[in-house]
């Protein structure tokens, strides 16, 4: 049993299982309390046991006759004091009240076995008055006894002491004085043999590390059950977490199993599950969008590349020969080079935005900055009305050129979807909420609500033909909106197809610190 028993806890001292591990430990707690109080359980009981026979020894010297171990001719033989001869049998007692004789070999005492009895005179001397009995009493040394006879005589309590015979047999000795109470004839010794007395803290010994051993093998087997069903909330979030992959984000796990830290747990678990569902997310929404941009872009770019290598193929075959063709083709090559390089050029702003979102800004007034832009707006616009109704000192921590080319986008945007004749244009300043506020009006075709929410999205046009003649590439908004962003503002759209279209650029007001922080 003991072998197993050690083979068990090598086998959960190895393991790395937590729940073996948590075993072993409660366990290997209880063993070493178990061990604590058997110690503490041996010596208090050693000295118990060693005192209660201590009172029991002096209990039967108190029952003793002084004048047993007192020589009546002591006065005669010059001071030598002389203890009466005891006979070899233990059975013979003196009759009731009387005193061994001199010349007598009697026992005074019904001698017990393994009690042995001293006299020792003032002196130092020691005289054995149980020779009958199996052993040897202990010998101290004369100080030691002066010492003994002393705290006697102050009736103090001495106690018991533990010395070895001259056999090596450890013996249990308590001593009293000899003679009349208020004079010291010298001590009287008895002494008993420990090895009964240590053969029952031994058995007692035994039977609390049997009870313990049971104790442990019962906490072993009752255990192992309540700490299987104490983690099982555990094992779910272990399977949970096993389960768990990219396609499969959407489950969760109880909020409330019963175990605060296993909750605790539970819900950090799917507050991570719901974290990487939005990355995920949000990262097939990145994919996509890039997918889509890559392919507009290329669809943008092979548009006019097309017609630039169709117009080489026409020259090359020998109309370059002919002028009016050379000149024809000279300028639409020069047109789609100009709308590949603005093609170029808004993709790496784009970029640029993308990668640096946080603008250098300085002290800027907006009114300033409009009415400067004014005759570029004129010019754009043609033969169309253009109003400007502008709110003056409205200044705050802008950048000045990207501002600009916000309001050059929008701008043109309208000049495109206006008639050219008939077409009026209306930019506002003025200030909202502590905003801002830049809006841009037109009497255009206007846009359908269904087009309005993509409206900033890159290559979008709410034209269903891509090939069309005239427009950009569906980027110059999605500029505005990086821009507006960047200076942390916003940009609104109304419109209703005939009505014109209208756009709010909200930008917040104050000094270029407040701004960017």
């Amino acid at each position: 049993m003991t072998a197993s028993l050690i083979n068990a806890a090598v086998r959960l001292l190895a393991a790395r299982s937590l729940k073996r591990q948590l075993l072993y430990r409660t366990l290997s707690i209880l063993a070493a309390l178990f061990l604590l109080i058997g110690a503490l359980q041996y010596i208090l009981m050693k000295d118990f046991i060693y005192q209660n026979k201590a009172e029991s020894l002096n209990a039967q010297i108190m029952a003793m006759p002084i004048d047993w171990f007192k020589n009546p001719n002591a006065d005669e033989m010059a001071g030598e004091l002389r203890v009466p001869a005891v006979t070899e049998s233990r059975a013979a007692a003196p009759a009731r009240g009387g005193r061994p004789k001199p010349g007598r070999r009697e026992s005074p005492i019904m001698y017990q076995p393994g009690l042995t009895i001293a006299y020792i005179d003032s002196n130092g001397g020691v005289s054995e008055i149980s020779k009958g009995s199996e052993g040897e009493p202990p010998v101290l040394s004369a100080d030691e006894y002066e010492r003994i006879e002393k705290d006697l005589t102050k009736r103090q309590q001495t106690g018991y002491q533990i010395a070895e015979n001259s056999a090596g047999s450890e013996q249990l000795i308590v001593y009293r004085l000899a003679g009349p109470p208020g004079r010291s004839d010298g001590l009287i010794q008895v002494s008993t043999e420990t090895a009964s007395l240590r053969q029952l803290l031994m058995t007692q010994l035994a039977v609390f590390s049997g009870l313990s051993a049971a104790a442990l093998a019962a906490g072993l087997a009752l255990y192992l059950p309540l700490l299987r069903r104490t983690l099982q909330p555990l094992s779910r979030v272990v399977r949970a977490a096993r389960f768990t992959d990219a396609g499969n984000l959407t489950e969760r796990l109880p909020a409330s199993q019963g175990q605060e830290e296993i909750d605790s747990l539970s819900d950090a678990f799917n507050g991570m599950l719901e974290r990487l569902d939005v990355s995920f997310e949000a990262e097939r929404r990145t994919t996509e969008k890039m997918r889509r941009f890559v392919a507009d872009a290329s669809h943008e770019l092979r548009t006019p590349l097309t017609s630039i290598h169709g117009f080489l193929e026409v020259l090359l075959r020998g109309a370059a020969s002919n002028p009016e063709q050379l000149n024809r083709a000279l300028n639409s090559m020069h047109l789609e080079s100009r709308r590949i390089n603005k093609l170029v050029e808004d993709l790496l702003a784009i970029a640029k935005l993308d990668q640096e979102p946080r603008l250098q800004l300085s002290e800027t007034s907006l009114d300033g900055l409009l009415l400067e832009m004014e005759p570029q707006l004129r010019l754009l616009a043609g033969s169309r009305s253009v109003e400007l109704r502008l709110t003056e000192n409205v200044k705050g921590g802008y950048h000045a050129d990207k501002l600009k080319q916000v309001v050059l986008n929008v701008f043109l945007n309208a000049v495109q979807h206006t008639d050219p004749e008939e077409g009026r244009i209306s930019l506002a300043l003025g200030i909202k909420d502590h905003d801002a506020e830049i809006s841009l009006s037109d009497n255009g075709s206007g846009i359908g609500e269904e087009h309005l929410p993509h409206l900033f999205e890159r290559f979008y046009r709410s034209e269903s033909s891509r090939t069309r003649k005239s427009g950009g590439a569906g980027l110059g908004l999605a500029i505005v909106k990086s821009i507006v962003d960047a200076h942390h503002g916003r940009i609104e759209v109304q419109s209703r197809p005939g009505d014109g279209t209208t756009f709010r650029i909200y930008l917040p007001l104050g000094s270029c610190r407040q701004i960017e922080l």
